[in-house]
């Protein structure tokens, strides 16, 4: 089989953000535009002769174009084996987990995660690493580099294969084996988890809802749910992945899962209520008349792990990126445990998993895991939150006001300016970042700033230093606003206000999130003066 060097010239667009490179699906049919980056990150992979490869995406709109594109290209370069999931299909955590289980020198997973799919949706493509974790930005600023000085790529010459059959097929002198998506990760699942607790639990007639928003993490759901923990056939919605998502907006929070939400708020809500997103990462987690924030299931599921039996011994640590609320903090300090305090993306927790630093991690913005892979996985979150309700034998809201009331509640929110132009969102972050020397003990509404920065992480494992992850502002009154902008979209710019405050009094525990945190959104508002900087009085999104 004949392997044929393309002449190209790069694009100047190819630099991958957080979770890798993330565009508009238009902007990746460009001819070349997929060679090109997949042949920028060949070439920084180290070893590849004769190694495994692992590929598979979320099955949005381009995920098989793609995947056959990377098998080719993949021949082209030494590999000896590729592991793709049948139909091209992997969740994000279940490629990691194949990742690790199988020794592959890394993997391609081809998603934008909780980003729109369809023709006009948006596509990425992001390389993990051999620990089954996103590429360090050592890694990525290579590719980046690469990508800038491109002349050609390499492919083979070959057919499409059958991804729809299991099983195994030469192309060149490269094996390819289409692997049960599903498989490894189950059989991991089982070492974790208390199935047989679970599966008892369902037999009692507990009633769930998971709503897999007709994306990737519907197939594992029915087979676990309901497959192997015998929950009722319906349990899981939306479980067949489209290609555009069935028209959902793949992202577990309450404005974009407004189905489950409207059941689980109303009169003849389920006993528990999950969602996941695109790629199966994030996990949304709702009791009656309850959603639990994420920041609040982090700490929930710090201070209940033990039930479940691949955490029975004592939890190593637990982390969080910043800009997630302080609740985790408190179950660490009184388990006696580290916790660490991590910029936005999860390449940062997969250093102190590897160090063994931590056991548990996770983000606000619906990413919980733990050490069993380098991923945020939503349906383990999900499982081990099914795990502490059958060994506990006490409804999911309960468990969440038991909580507030040993450790104190953590009022939440975050608002989002979608699509901002990028000059005047970089302004903003620049003019606040001029004025943190002057805030501290200036007076906003009620609340009086105590001390504020611009988050930088040293990395205790490598000591390497990321700069400018957020500015923190801490109000006296046990409040706080964190601001950044996100790279996880594909046009203009997003800013992200993460806004808190504790409240210790059990009596105060049932108030509006809206009502507590009034005081925080006006000077945050105020401080950052985001109506006169963007021009918009309102967030797009409020979760």
């Amino acid at each position: 089989m004949v392997t044929t060097r393309i002449p190209t010239t790069p694009f100047s667009d190819q630099r991958p953000g957080t979770s890798g490179l993330r565009k508009k699906v238009t902007v990746f049919q460009q001819p070349r535009y997929v060679e090109n980056f997949i042949q920028s990150i060949f070439d920084n992979v180290d070893g590849a002769e004769g190694s495994t490869l692992v590929i598979g995406g979320d099955g949005r709109f381009f995920n098989d174009a793609v995947v056959q594109t990377a098998i080719k290209m993949a021949a082209a370069h030494g590999f000896g084996r590729v592991l793709v999931g049948q139909r091209g299909l992997l969740s994000t955590p279940a490629a990691s987990c194949v990742i690790r289980k199988h020794k592959a020198i890394g993997g391609l997973v081809l998603s934008a995660s909780h980003n729109p799919g369809g023709p006009d949706g948006d596509f990425g493509i992001k390389f993990n690493m051999a620990h089954g974790g996103p590429a360090p930005e050592a890694f990525t600023e290579a590719v980046f580099k690469r990508a800038g000085a491109l002349t050609e790529y390499k492919i083979v010459d070959a057919p499409d294969i059958d991804l729809g059959r299991i099983g195994s097929i030469k192309v060149g002198e490269m094996t390819v084996d289409v692997i049960d998506p599903v498989a490894d990760y189950a059989e991991l699942m089982e070492q974790l988890i208390d199935f047989e607790a679970i599966a008892t639990l369902f037999r009692s007639g507990f009633r769930m809802r998971f709503d897999a928003l007709s994306a990737i993490t519907g197939p594992y759901a029915k087979a676990i749910l309901e497959g192997r923990l015998g929950a009722p056939a319906g349990t899981v919605v939306n479980g067949e992945p489209k290609p555009d998502f069935g028209g959902h907006h793949p992202d577990p929070n309450p404005v974009h899962a407004h189905d489950l939400m409207e059941l689980m708020l109303g009169p003849d809500a389920p006993d528990f209520g999950a969602a996941s997103d695109g790629d199966g990462d994030r996990n949304m987690i709702v009791a009656p008349g309850l959603f639990v924030t994420p920041s609040d299931s982090l700490a929930i599921l710090t201070s209940h792990a033990h039930l479940a039996p691949g955490y029975a011994k004592v939890l190593a640590g637990v982390a969080r990126s910043m800009p997630t609320s302080r609740a985790a903090d408190r179950v660490a300090k009184k388990l006696g445990i580290n916790c660490f305090e991590t910029p936005t993306g999860w390449k940062f927790f997969a250093n102190l998993l590897d160090a063994g630093l931590i056991t548990l991690c996770g983000e606000e913005s619906a990413g919980t895991g733990s050490n069993h892979i380098r991923e945020k996985d939503g349906l383990w979150a999900v499982l081990l939150w099914l795990n502490i309700l059958a060994v506990t034998k006490k409804p999911a809201d309960q468990i969440v006001r038991e909580h507030w009331a040993a450790f104190g509640r953590d009022y939440y929110t975050r608002h989002d300016y979608e699509e901002l132009e990028t000059g005047p969102a970089n302004e903003l972050m620049n003019a606040l970042r001029e004025k943190l020397p002057a805030l501290p003990g200036q007076r906003f509404g009620s609340l009086t700033v105590q001390s504020c920065d611009d988050f930088a992480y040293t990395d205790p494992v490598d000591k390497s230093v990321t700069p400018k992850q957020g500015i923190r502002i801490l109000f006296k009154e046990d409040a706080r606003a964190v601001f950044r902008l996100s790279g996880t979209g594909t046009s203009g710019a997003t800013l992200r206000v993460y806004l808190e405050r504790f409240e210790p009094d059990a009596g105060r525990h049932n108030l509006s999130t809206a009502e507590v945190l009034a005081p925080v959104v006006q000077a945050a508002n105020e401080i950052a003066e985001i109506a006169a900087r963007t021009g918009r009085s309102e967030p797009s999104v409020i979760t």
